[in-house]
Parts: C-alpha cells; structure tokens; sequence
C-alpha cells in the first residue's frame, strides 16, 4: 500500500499553492546526503509484507561519513583533504560538522514534505465527508511533526558554531541534547507498522482512498526518477544512523581535553544503546519461509531456553514464528555432516494460552541444585579461565588451550542448564502444557509479550503435515538468528570479558505512568551466560513520578549489560501464581543498557534514561575494580566506628563485640531472617551511609532508625563495616595460616589446625567472628524462606572477612587480572568461612563462659 504516494496526492489536488510546493520538489534528491540506497529501504520482506528495516549500528555503512577501515578491520582515521595539513583534528572537526548540517537541512525538507499532505487531510476530516479521521491521521503521521521541531531546533543553534567557527566553539552540549530526545523516535518506531496497517485498512474500507491511491501522484507531474515513499518514511529511523556515525567521526577530530569530548561520548552512548534497543525487536534476519500449501510465515524470535521434560532438564532451541511456536532440539551428528534440528513440538499460536491465576492443574515439581552447587561450578569455570590465559602465553600452549576450552565449554553448559528457576508456562487449548524455567523475569516477559503481539492478529489453528513439519523443521537451521548458546567459550578472543568489579547504580525517578500505582524498579546483570536480578528499589507508593533516589552495589562477573526492570506492585493475595507462588507483579516496561568499559570505568557518575513504553527510568552508574573496592583504609577520625581498630571500637566501648554487629544481628534476626536474599540483595547506598554517620557519631536515634530503616540496608553496614575494618576480622597475620589450615587433606589435622587458630584471634575478633558465625547459623535455618545457604553466606562474608590488607607482604598476592576475580585465594577464604559455618567450634559455650562476651555498660 503506497500510502504516501496517496497522501501526496491529496495534497497537490487539493492545494492552492502547486507551483509553490512544486519548487521545493528539487530539493529531495535522496541520494544528495551521501547516501545510495542498498536496496532495503523499500521495507519489503519476502512475503512482501511491509517490515521495518533492520539499523545498522556499524560505521561501515556511512562511505562518506564512516572513517575508512584499515587491513585489520579497524577504523582509521579519514585522510586529510588536499591543502590540509595532517594532524588539524579542528579543522576536519569542522569539515565533518559542515558536511553533516548540510544533510541535516536536507532532512529537515523531507519532513517537511511528510507533513505536507497532513494539513488538508485535517482539513477534510471535519467536513461532512472526510477521506480520513483525525484519528487515522494522526496515526499515519505521528510524531512527524514533533521530529521536525527537533530537529528545527538542533539546525538554528549548530549553524552559527560552524559559520563563526574557531578552536574554542562547543557543539556536544547540542548533540547531547539531540540524543536525549530519542524517545520521540522509538514512539515513532513503536508505531511504524500501526501507520501502514491503518493506510492499507483505510484503503479498503474507504472507495475515494483506494481510488486515489492507486494513482501515482508524482509520475504525473515530473518525469524524473521516484523516490520510493517508504523510504521517505523511514528517514527518522535513518536518521538516528547517519547521526551516530557522524558522532564516531566527530570524536575522531575532537581532542579528549576538549570540552566537547565528554558531551560527544556520552551522546554516541545513548545513540549506540538507542539503536542496540531497536535491534532488539527488529532482526534483520527475520525471514520469511514457504510451506508446501504456500503459506508465508517468518521467524520472529528465537533462542536457547531451559525445559522441564519427564521431571529432567533439557535444553532446547525454541523459535518463534508469526502463527506457531516450535520448539526443537539439535540432532547428533557425524562428524562432517550438517547439524539439524529435530522438533520436539509445536504449537500454534491460535491455539496457545499462558497459565491462568485459577488454573487447577498441578505444577510439576522443579528441580533446583543446592546453591552451593552452583557457586562450586563457577568457581571451576573461572580457574578454567585463569588456566587458558596462562596456556596462551605459552610456547606450545595450544592444543591444551583447546582442552581446557572444551572442558570449561561442558561446565558453562551444565551451568546454563542447571541455573535457571523462574517458570515460564504455556499451553494448548487441547490440555497438554509445557514448562520453560527462565533466569530473568526479563526474558520471561519478553516471550510472554512476543507471543500476546502476534496473538493479536487474526489467527488461524493450523495443523502442519509430517512433510511440512519437516520443511519447517530444517529452515530453522537457516533461519535462526542465535547460532549458539549463550556460554563465554563460545566467544572470540577478541570480545569483551565483561567487567568484574562492582557497579554502582543510582535509581533516580521514573515518569510517563497514565495512572497513579505502586512502583518499584528491579536491576538484573548478565554472569556466566545468563541474567540475575541483583538489587530492588522500595515501593513508592500511589504516584504516576516516583522518585527513589536509591543508589546500589552491584557485584559484576564477567557482566556486560544492565537491565532495568519497572513494576507495578500487586497487595491482592488472590493473585497469587502457583507456578511461583508468588503474588504475581505487573512489568509496567523494562529497558536494557550496555555495560561499556570506557565509559563506565570512570570516577565520574555517568546519567542515563531508559525508554520502556513509553515510560522513563532516570538512573546514574559509575564502575569501581573488585581490588579498589575492598581496599581496607583506615579510618583518619579514631572516634568513630568504621575504619577503626576493632580493639580500639570494643575497649571504648568496654564490650567484645561492637556495638554495630550486635544491633544489626538483631535487627536482621527480628524481621530480616525470612527476607529472600538477605545479606546478597544490595541495600539502598544512602540508606546505608546513613546508617554508617549514625554509628560513627553515636547517634541516640541509632534504634529508631534501625527500627524504621530497609532491612537490606541494615544487612548492608553490617557487610561494610567489616568490609572497611582496617584489617580483616581473622586479621593479616593469621591469613597464610588460614589458607594452609584449609588445604590440609586430613580431617582430624584439618580440624586440630582450624580451630587452633580460632584461640589464636585476639579476644574482640574471637567473640565478634563467633557471634556472627552463630548468626549467619540461624539465618541458614531458614535457607527454605530465604534462599540463603550457607555456601551463599560463606560467599558473601568470606573474601570480607579473611582479605588480606594492604601491606608489603600482601601487595603481590591481590587479584591481577578479570579472568582471576575468582583467585585460588579468594575461593579459599569462601572455604574457611563455609568450613567453620559447617563445622561450628565445639568450645563455643566454654569460650562463652572463660570470656565477657557482652557489657551491659555501652
């Protein structure tokens, strides 16, 4: 349906002023910005449906405005022109802009020949005979004109820079507030295809529309070539493109201790994130495949999911299509020979349905791994990659390289498919049901919405053949657009690892809600091939702007990206999903950011917004290295608590046991104990700062803020003020001892060793680390509730606990390198904190006894 053609048309015969808009006609030359067309701009797949096309987010794609590429593939800065000498990065800074705003008018008269026809067309819709309603107007044309002022806006302030152009003009404050605008582009996107069903529908309900649009308005005036009007349409998505390149090349040219440097990275960010968000829900790849009876059907979506078959894990390729879900497993094979696909099922998407709230049916029971099953197996990974690192640097390193990668292959899978809990269920309207068990709500709810968009469409049951079910079957080969599954071996080495540290994220607000809810927002990060939720805001409740405010530490292995996940909160018990039982929780949208190493690990806070339906996360994040971040630095101000000498904290105190431990163990014990994810869920960073004050100058509303403070937050200082003791609990001199009494094979000896150096800890650090082993005890009891064991706690307290300080010693001992954030040495203080959570002191009650445990005087 050429629906612009149709819209031009409309306007010409029904304007006044032809000769004047047939002036502005030579101006939209569309090759004139740089550009050929590459033949997919018609928006035609191969069922000819209408399509959007796929962004490419590389800068190959600009020939003009892309730095050529050098023989290793990497960009290279573009040669100077004649008469300019090398090396004037200003100078070509100021050729680049100049070729990009004379593209940027260019553009500008192409939205301006979109919102042409929109004028009249308004103009009929309130007569007695419109050929369109406002409503359809508006949907054909939506946020045409809101582009155009944008980019209106963005033209007058970039011109006069170049026209007085020096070495001191900025123009990255006004691409970065280019970039934040990009919500009106992803609006325009989202509606993309509503505009081309509404103008077909129009079409054929309205005689006076279809007439018209059948007549090719521009061959009857001009008899140059065309341009195609889809392509005219996809402009703004072309645009945000064209813009991002430019932005490479800009950067190029700007030197870093320029002003505008900074404003430039952070508007390519947002652009690059923009385009990879898109991309997300637009796959290139997507192609059509015909059946024997001629059907047209495309993949839309598919990957690598964990199902639950015969009460056992199994891991499945699973792809959707426009009419049917299939799901497939890959056939062994000879050496040599083609993989293939066999299906397992499928159903069509006319007849599936999701779990229903008062489903009766049972729910399979899941099988989950204890926990400490898990960590075993990530910690055996990461030595794996410790081993392969070293192998590589070595002269003849490279067949055991490939053993080592075959193997730690293996352990990456079984991790995969032993990690995932969250249920994902479905059915068919004949009674069979299947169950998926996903690692992120994230994922769940992407499936979940793939399948309701296609489902809204008029479907129809459809019952393959064996020959056509065969067909289908081993196009899914060809078709599928994840090759493998999600596990680092898989990686070139020249990928990013990810980051291993710690990531902190600051939630700060969130607007666009229609309605007043409850609200909270999620944080998940990707670790060893999967996502995992790490931290939760508090609920703001009965408001359409929350404002959290809520900064959090996020532990990274390996991490490579950030989702945000925003909630409506459900109080209604009667909601209740049996397949988790939990109260089922409304994703109100969720939005995904790239963990880039150059801009996050900065001292500086970075601020970013997530788009997600129409909704706007605000949050800010800056990275800090796992060594910097447990740095022990002692405490300049002795008064306090934190920082300071254990022995020095407990004598001004006349207890053993700091007073922080203590009100913190309790008030975890009294309304923390059942908390899911006590002590591994991060705590809200301000709150805990403000805990940290309160203790330090002995604030006498220490227990009223205890009282009414997020219990995350309390099991937060209580990490940190071990975390930041000067030295570890079982202190520096101790520690080799430690890590040799945790390696002995004998029992009996291991046992004798151990607890010889428990008597061996000062009195303060003896009855503290007691105190918190009979702690951590009691919070395991309740591992059932709260899903903490103790290989979890050991994992969470033992590096804090047992790293060594900063000393002479110690310098050559701390992790080197990312691959090694899992070191022999920090698996061993895991082990000695499990070892003595497992083995618990037979002489607690006459230590007890021989020693003051608690004053009554604080």
């Amino acid at each position: 349906m050429n629906y612009l053609s149709l819209s031009f048309f409309l306007f010409i015969s029904s304007s006044p002023s032809l000769p004047v808009f047939l002036t502005l006609l030579p101006d939209f030359n569309y090759n004139t910005d740089g550009y050929e067309g590459d033949g997919t701009e018609d928006g035609k797949s191969q069922d000819g449906s209408e399509t959007l096309p796929y962004i490419d987010e590389s800068p190959t794609m600009s020939p003009q405005l892309c730095a050529p590429q050098g023989p290793d593939g990497e960009a290279v800065s573009p040669t100077p022109p004649e008469g300019l000498p090398p090396g004037k990065g200003l100078e070509m800074k100021k050729l680049v802009l100049s070729g990009f705003l004379a593209s940027e008018e260019i553009y500008i008269n192409q939205l301006e020949a979109l919102l042409l026809p929109m004028r009249p067309l308004k103009a009929t819709a309130t007569t007695s005979q419109p050929v369109l309603t406002i409503q359809q107007i508006e949907t054909i044309f939506y946020k045409i004109q809101d582009i155009f002022e944008i980019h209106k806006e963005f033209y007058d302030a970039l011109l006069p820079s170049i026209q007085q152009w020096d070495e001191k003009v900025t123009v990255g404050h006004l691409f970065q507030k280019l970039a934040s605008q990009l919500g009106v582009y992803k609006a325009f996107v989202d509606n993309y295809k509503v505009a081309l069903e509404t103008a077909e529908k129009c079409s054929q309900a309205n005689i006076q529309f279809q007439k018209i649009s059948e007549v090719n308005s521009f061959s009857m005036i001009q008899s140059r070539p065309l341009f195609s009007p889809t392509a005219l349409l996809y402009k703004p998505i072309d645009r945000v493109t064209r813009s991002t390149l430019v932005l490479h090349d800009l950067l190029k040219h700007t030197p870093k201790d320029h002003p505008d440097f900074p404003l430039l990275q952070d508007a390519l960010r947002i652009s690059q994130n923009f385009l990879s968000s898109i991309n997300e829900e637009i796959d290139p790849r997507r192609t059509a495949v015909t059946t024997p009876k001629g059907e047209a059907r495309q993949l839309v979506k598919d990957g690598f999911l964990v199902e639950v078959s015969e009460s056992s894990r199994k891991l499945r390729h699973v792809f959707l299509f426009t009419d049917l879900l299939l799901c497939a497993k890959m056939k062994k094979t000879a050496v040599g020979r083609h993989q293939q696909y066999e299906c397992k099922w499928y159903i069509p998407l006319a007849d599936l349905t999701f779990q229903t709230l008062d489903d009766s049916d049972s729910c399979p029971s899941i099988q989950v791994l204890p926990e400490h099953e898990i960590e075993e197996m990530k910690i055996k990974i990461s030595v794996l990659k410790s081993e392969i690192q070293k192998e590589k640097k070595a002269p003849k390193g490279q067949s055991r390289v490939e053993r080592l990668r075959k193997k730690m292959n293996e352990q990456e899978s079984w991790l995969l498919l032993h990690s995932p809990t969250i249920p994902f269920r479905i059915h068919n309207k004949h009674g069979k049901s299947y169950l998926f068990l996903l690692s992120s709500d994230y994922e769940r709810s992407e499936w979940r919405e793939s399948i309701q968009k296609l489902q809204k469409k008029d479907l129809q049951a459809c019952v393959l053949s064996s020959v056509e079910l065969q067909v289908l079957t081993s196009s899914c080969f060809k078709l599928r657009t994840v090759h493998n599954i999600p596990v680092t071996s898989n990686k070139d080495d020249e990928e990013t690892p990810g980051l291993y540290g710690f990531l902190h994220v600051i939630v700060h607000s969130a607007k666009g809600f229609k309605e007043s809810a409850n609200l909270y927002c999620t944080l998940e990060v990707d670790s060893y091939g999967y996502f995992v939720s790490k931290a939760k805001t508090r609920v703001f409740r009965d408001t359409t702007e929350p404002q959290w405010n809520e900064e959090f530490e996020i532990e990274l292995e390996g991490s490579q990206y950030l989702r945000i996940l925003c909630y409506e909160k459900c109080y209604d018990k009667s909601m209740l999903n049996k397949d988790d039982n939990e109260i089922v929780d409304k994703i109100m949208g969720k939005g995904q950011v790239q963990l880039d190493p150059q801009t996050v690990q900065s001292k500086n806070w970075h601020m970013d917004v997530i788009e997600m339906n129409g909704i706007k996360v605000e949050f800010s994040m800056k990275f800090t290295s796992r060594d910097l971040s447990l740095k022990r630095t002692p405490s300049k101000k002795q008064s306090g608590v934190f920082g300071v000498k254990i022995n020095v904290v407990t004598k001004r105190e006349r207890s053993k046991v700091p007073y922080i431990v203590r009100q913190c163990i309790e008030e975890v014990e009294k309304r923390g104990i059942d908390e899911v994810g006590i002590y591994r869920i991060s705590g809200v960073a301000t709150d805990i700062q403000a805990l940290k004050l309160a203790f330090d100058t002995n604030t006498k509303d220490i227990l009223v803020m205890l009282s009414d403070m997020d219990i995350n937050a309390i099991a937060g200082t209580l990490k940190l003020y071990f975390r930041e003791l000067p030295e570890p609990l079982l202190t520096d001199r101790l520690y080799p001892a430690f890590m040799e009494g945790i390696a002995l094979s004998d029992p009996a000896a291991k046992e004798n060793c151990m607890m010889h150096l428990l008597r061996s800890l000062p009195d303060p650090n003896l009855m503290t680390f007691l105190t918190l082993l009979e702690h951590l005890k009691r919070v395991a009891d309740k591992e059932p509730v709260n899903k903490m064991s103790l290989h979890n706690l050991a994992t969470v307290f033992g590096p804090t606990l047992l790293r060594p300080s900063e000393s002479e010693n110690t310098k050559g001992q701390h992790i080197t390198s990312a691959s090694d954030i899992w070191s022999h040495d920090v698996m061993a203080q895991v082990q000695v904190l499990l070892y003595y959570l497992q083995h618990p002191p037979i002489s607690f009650a006459e230590l007890k006894r021989n020693t003051l445990y608690f004053s009554t005087d604080v």
